[in-house]
């Protein structure tokens, strides 16, 4: 259906084109300019939001090389995209830390048809940037910050029109990426309340050892969104 979440989503990752200046050195990290990620794209989204149910949206940095930099499906390597979502490619076979733990968040919410029926994984921003072969964040860069902010509330925009529950949005990253967000949010009245939570690739690299206690955090927090918004639908 022309209207349905699954189509207005493929349809501005279809589009979707970063056309403002970058500071030297920099790169986007655009992996949906590949005709091979854009049919992953598409059939990702017929899989699991084909329909016009509105998603409880949860928002991370920006693509990183090894998840949404390649599959264009934010938080999700090539990996989890074969072995949970049933999507197979050609895509080289590697793991991001970042999709392992949000993977293990969605098993243990109750898989990838629960989880994507209620929420929407994506970013601050929907495109990626990369210094001297490294990931770099839209934040950590005065100069990028201020050059992708138009982008950035474009984007932010269209995304929350393929339909966004507008009661609350959660935040990953519980710093930079956080205080961004909520200042973005104050000005463009977008979510009544957002939601952090600390970012898989923290969880993963300092507290890995806590890997458990940060899995029921999240799924303690999606539970609870999800009871609220019943109670008040």
């Amino acid at each position: 259906m022309k209207n349905d979440f699954s189509e207005k989503a493929n349809q501005f990752f279809k589009k979707i084109n970063p056309d403002f200046n970058l500071p030297k050195d920099v790169s986007f990290l655009h992996p949906g300019e590949s005709a091979n990620v854009k049919k992953i794209i598409r059939q990702f989204f017929l899989k699991f939001y084909a329909d016009q149910r509105e998603r409880i949206f949860i928002f991370g940095i920006n693509p990183g090389r090894f998840g949404a930099g390649t599959t264009g499906i934010a938080f999700t390597d090539p990996v989890q995209l074969e072995n949970v979502c049933g999507i197979t490619s050609s895509l080289l076979k590697k793991q991001e830390l970042s999709s392992s733990f949000i993977y293990i968040v969605i098993k243990e919410f109750g898989g990838a048809e629960k989880f994507f029926s209620d929420f929407f994984l994506t970013a601050i921003c929907p495109v990626g940037f990369v210094k001297n072969g490294k990931n770099m964040n839209y934040y950590d860069d005065p100069e990028l910050i201020k050059a992708s902010k138009p982008f950035i509330y474009d984007t932010i925009h269209q995304q929350i029109n393929f339909g966004a529950k507008r009661e609350t949005a959660i935040c990953l990253g519980e710093g930079k990426n956080f205080n961004y967000f909520s200042k973005l949010n104050i000005e463009l009245k977008l979510f009544k309340e957002i939601i952090k939570l600390p970012h898989p690739r923290f969880i993963m690299q300092y507290k890995r050892n806590k890997i458990n206690y940060y899995v029921q955090q999240y799924v303690r927090t999606m539970d609870k969104i999800l009871t609220m918004q019943l109670k008040k639908g």
